[in-house]
């Protein structure tokens, strides 16, 4: 038996294949209820309410769930050092709020499709930045399977891809700036992440959200009774809270302490493939044979991507 086949076969190998096929899930649940959110936001556009009140109903009913996750994080873990404080202040700023407000920005001038589809470059954002960068070894077969996926991506969104209208461009950019902070985020939560623990960079950084948009609330002069909106627009609210950000955002980072950031990015291009799916059940989008085809292949690599060995070193 060649050596390869061997390590796989043994204990070690199949604990290793067991912890990567299951970082990969957590990955791929956190990123079908992360995309989520530009569902909610768009069912919330049509209560007349824009970004900033959004992100902060967002935030505001989030917090006190990652507030609680903290506080039990610190009760079982060592203080962090003022280095890494300061690195959690940076991240919670441009992966959380920064992130997030770009794309809640950018949604209320391009349409759903093409957001999920400028979205689509983060895992490639990290996966070069981490090749090139980092220096550390990408297989031939997450590359494969990297290229499968953005091969079915253009073939689910390639009907969405409407670049008409004045205002596509700023909205394309504010999209694309958000993938570009996510993808910061998750190459450098990967180096936190080992060091404070997953679930307690979260809280701390959804923390921070938390405080930036609030303080960006008041500074653009928005009155405190404002925030009292209709009922659908709370219940909403409440929905991309806990299910499109807690849940999910927390999910993300036990992913990436299991298998690093390159894989749980490329894992997390099942997301907006659900988009499709959630989209036609609660906008009345409607779904093509050809969006279909390009779901299987989407879904085939993130299968061959579970098949292959991890290569996080």
């Amino acid at each position: 038996m060649p050596a390869s086949q061997k390590s796989l076969a043994s204990p070690a190998g199949a604990s290793a294949g067991a912890r990567q096929r299951t970082g990969l899930a957590v990955a791929a649940i956190g990123a079908v209820l992360f995309s989520g959110k530009a569902i909610v936001a768009k069912l919330m556009y049509r209560y007349n309410v824009d970004a900033v009140m959004v992100i902060t109903l967002r935030m505001l009913f989030a917090v006190p769930l990652f507030m609680a996750i903290g506080w039990w994080q610190s009760m079982r873990l060592p203080p962090l050092s003022w280095a890494d404080r300061g690195r959690v202040l940076m991240l919670g700023f441009i992966g959380y709020y920064l992130s997030s407000f770009l794309d809640f920005l950018g949604l209320q001038y391009i349409t759903a499709g093409l957001e999920r589809l400028i979205l689509f470059l983060t895992p490639s954002f990290v996966v070069l930045a981490t090749a090139f960068g980092f220096k550390r070894h990408i297989s031939r077969q997450q590359w494969i399977s990297l290229l499968l996926a953005y091969a079915g991506i253009v073939l689910v969104l390639a009907h969405d891809l409407d670049v008409s209208g004045s205002q596509v461009w700023l909205g394309a950019a504010l999209v694309l700036g958000s993938a570009l902070s996510y993808a910061v985020y998750l190459i450098a939560s990967g180096e936190l992440v080992a060091r404070i623990g997953s679930l307690r960079l979260v809280a701390y950084a959804m923390c921070v959200s938390t405080a930036c948009c609030v303080v960006q609330y008041l500074v653009l002069g928005r009155p405190w009774g404002e925030l009292l909106q209709p009922a659908p627009v709370m219940w909403l609210s409440v929905i991309n809270a806990v299910f499109c950000t807690v849940l999910p955002v927390s999910l993300t980072m036990m992913a990436v302490a299991r298998i690093g950031a390159p894989m749980a990015s490329q894992a997390g291009m099942i997301g907006p493939v659900s988009t499709l799916f959630l989209g036609f059940w609660l906008l009345g989008e409607p779904i093509t044979v050809v969006q279909l085809a390009g779901s299987a292949l989407v879904m085939g690599g993130i299968y061959l991507l579970s098949r292959g060995k991890t290569a996080r070193g």
